[in-house]
């Protein structure tokens, strides 16, 4: 047996004659008799109280311990106290280091687990209780991709506490819990047409943002945060080393998505929208904090820049004039008089991209390269969503073949006949 046994009842002192003897407490017959007491892997005491008479039963307990931290299935007490929401709060508060993405999951927690399966103790989760969460998500979430992103991130802290040793197993995992799954549209690129029908439509000193977008697969905020420093004329590279990224309303440089910086062919067509722009519109500096609000201040010389001489208010940009611009295009319905354009989250400038990787992928270019340039961490994610762009094999094939023998004539003299 590991650990001790206390028995409060009793107490042992020393006689006169110098031996020991056991003697009442001040608890004698009042309250737990005895305290069943172990060291925990964390190097703090444990400990669990039991009534008169009761001793074997403590004794058991602490066999069990013992046996469970033997095979790594120990679980800490006080787990039994600790709440879905008590521990969720602290794990989301460290568990990413991008303050848009730990405000993001914060958000989702708060709206749509913690008043369904907040209050319950994390050691009574069963799978059944993450089924009749997930039934009442549906009701108020009807957007699977939605749903998945919520559950990914209970499951997230779920994964946490059976990391901390709270509970053994994640019940989101379970056989019976059945994943919301993804609701991916299939990306329809635009028509090359569209691209510079909204072009067009931007102001004059703007419109080189869509060659940008368009010809280098650049994100909003990459082009918008685009430093003159990062361009390669030369060589013909873009270098994306940071973005214009905006956190609780307040505008910082930070890395790229995922901290993921890279360099993209500059074709020159683009390089030479660019030297124009920089001719008409010279690049102006801007001044903000480096990652966070409270970062350390960085100047960059950016080649975009907004009505008040400084940078380019993503917010702004996208209500005043892109939507105006999607309209002007046929792309998206005009406002009513007095009315804010529809939602068009299809049509947002990421649809620059999805033209941009199009493009790449009808001229032969793989998907490795491909995610590389987009600044992709998967390339199997660029696979999933640009798939049905890809040249199919039967279409490879007859371009081959004809490309080999010439297109037929319209009498049938046979392959043989080609020159």
């Amino acid at each position: 047996m590991a650990g001790h046994i206390q028995d409060r009842w009793y107490k042992t002192e020393s006689t006169a004659d110098g031996k020991s003897a056991r003697v009442k407490s001040d608890r004698h017959g009042t309250g737990m008799r005895y305290r069943a007491r172990y060291i925990g892997p964390d190097g703090t005491e444990k400990s669990k109280s039991f009534p008169d008479k009761q001793k074997r039963l403590a004794e058991q307990w602490l066999n069990e311990t013992a046996a469970d931290m033997s095979r790594g299935q120990y679980l800490d007490p006080r787990a039994g106290r600790i709440t879905f929401q008590q521990f969720a709060e602290k794990w989301v508060a460290t568990h990413t280091t991008e303050i848009n993405s730990r405000e993001a999951a914060e958000r989702r927690l708060r709206l749509h687990a913690y008043p369904y399966i907040g209050t319950r103790p994390l050691p009574s989760f069963q799978p059944g209780h993450i089924r009749t969460w997930l039934g009442e998500l549906e009701e108020h979430v009807p957007a699977s991709s939605h749903r998945r992103i919520i559950f990914g991130t209970v499951s997230g802290a779920f994964s946490a506490a059976v990391d901390d040793g709270l509970i053994a197993k994640n019940p989101c995992r379970a056989r019976s819990v059945q994943i919301p799954k993804p609701a991916q549209p299939r990306v329809t690129p635009w028509k090359a047409t569209q691209v510079l029908a909204v072009r067009a439509a931007l102001p004059k000193h703007l419109r080189t943002a869509v060659d940008i977008a368009a010809g280098c697969g650049l994100r909003q905020g990459e082009v918008f945060g685009l430093d003159e420093a990062e361009l390669d004329y030369e060589g013909g590279w873009l270098h994306v080393h940071h973005q214009l990224k905006r956190i609780r309303g307040k505008y910082v440089f930070a890395l790229p998505k995922g901290g993921k910086t890279r360099s993209v062919p500059l074709p020159k067509s683009v390089a030479a929208a660019l030297l124009a722009h920089s001719k008409a519109h010279p690049p102006v500096k801007v001044t903000l904090p480096w990652r966070t609000p409270s970062g350390q201040p960085v100047t960059k010389s950016l080649f975009f820049s907004g009505g008040s001489g400084s940078f380019v208010r993503v917010s702004n940009f996208n209500d005043f004039m892109w939507k105006p611009a999607l309209a002007v295009a046929g792309i998206i319905p005009p406002a009513e008089e007095g009315e804010r354009y529809a939602s068009a989250p299809q049509h947002g400038m990421h649809a620059l991209r999805h033209f941009y990787a199009s493009v790449l992928l009808d001229s032969g270019e793989n998907i490795r390269a491909l995610s590389q340039y987009l600044g992709h961490a998967d390339p199997g994610f660029t696979l999933r969503t640009y798939t049905h762009l890809m040249p199919s094999s039967e279409g490879r094939t007859r371009k081959a073949v004809d490309g080999l023998f010439g297109t037929p004539p319209d009498h049938d003299h046979g392959p043989e006949t080609a020159q």
